[in-house]
């Protein structure tokens, strides 16, 4: 049996007197694609921020590749093979698209900045091997024609795929994708899906998705598992079948609504 490649063990986040999250356990095996669903204010970024360090936890532990990483700071978790996406995009406006996305190469560069100044070989050999790398990127993400663009004149469905693009720049083993479709109508979203299945089956990353399109999270997890989360706990967890016909799951999100013939009414 395949050992999880991210695992949290009863974890608790508090900040003063309020439970953010709460005794949550859950793993992701390598190359999975799952989802973490729940309604606004439910902890779901907080279990995010977590995951990348820039949170601690008051209680229980979290394992990455077999090894507890409670207490690493973001840039080490990075260099360990943790990426991330943020909900509200943090992409640096000012530079091109080509730029943003060769900052995330940088983090591994194997030259130091004397090289640099002095332009060894080395150093050259490996600016050479970010360009062509970063255009490896702009083209997975569908973007090579921007390369050369300030990255905060795209329009917004842009952005969204620049900013995971810098994060696949890191060369993760696992991505956390915060709400990637926020602000997209249909056409995007469908398009969005089209190209996660796509870096993910090229990639082999395993990939951890917070969305609130049903839609997008359902058909991205379809052979997979989804968490709910609700209150700062899980609520559930299962195949998107089961996620849609849980009656705790839909009352956590419709309350106690049903349809007039009083059969059970599906999240969709």
């Amino acid at each position: 049996m395949t050992d999880p490649i991210l695992s949290l063990h009863n974890v608790t986040v508090q900040f003063g007197g309020v439970r953010a999250v709460s005794n949550v356990s859950l793993e992701l095996k390598r190359g999975d694609l799952v989802g973490l669903i729940g309604p606004n204010g439910a902890g779901k970024t907080t279990v995010f921020n977590l995951i990348t360090g820039s949170v601690r936890s008051t209680q229980g532990d979290l394992h990455f590749k077999g090894k507890s990483i409670i207490g690493q700071t973001p840039d080490a978790l990075c260099h360990l093979g943790i990426a991330r996406t943020f909900q509200n995009i943090r992409l640096f406006p000012r530079m091109t698209a080509f730029e943003n996305v060769a900052l995330g190469l940088h983090s591994r560069t194997h030259y130091t900045i004397l090289e640099a100044f002095i332009r060894t070989p080395r150093a050259a050999r490996s600016e050479a091997q970010i360009r062509q790398r970063v255009y490896e990127l702009l083209e997975m993400v569908e973007l090579p024609g921007y390369a050369n663009q300030t990255a905060g004149n795209l329009p917004y469905g842009l952005q969204r795929k620049l900013e995971l693009a810098r994060a696949m720049a890191t060369d993760p083993e696992l991505l956390l994708l915060d709400e990637p479709a926020a602000g997209m109508n249909e056409d995007e979203c469908a398009d969005l899906i089209t190209m996660i299945e796509r870096i993910h089956a090229a990639m082999d990353y395993t990939i951890f998705l917070i969305e609130h399109h049903m839609h997008v999270v359902m058909e991205l997890c379809k052979d997979s598992t989804i968490y709910v989360l609700n209150l700062g706990e899980i609520l559930a967890s299962g195949s998107p079948s089961q996620i849609q016909n849980n009656e705790q799951v839909i009352s956590a999100y419709l309350g106690s609504k049903r349809k007039h013939n009083g059969t059970r009414q599906p999240i969709s």
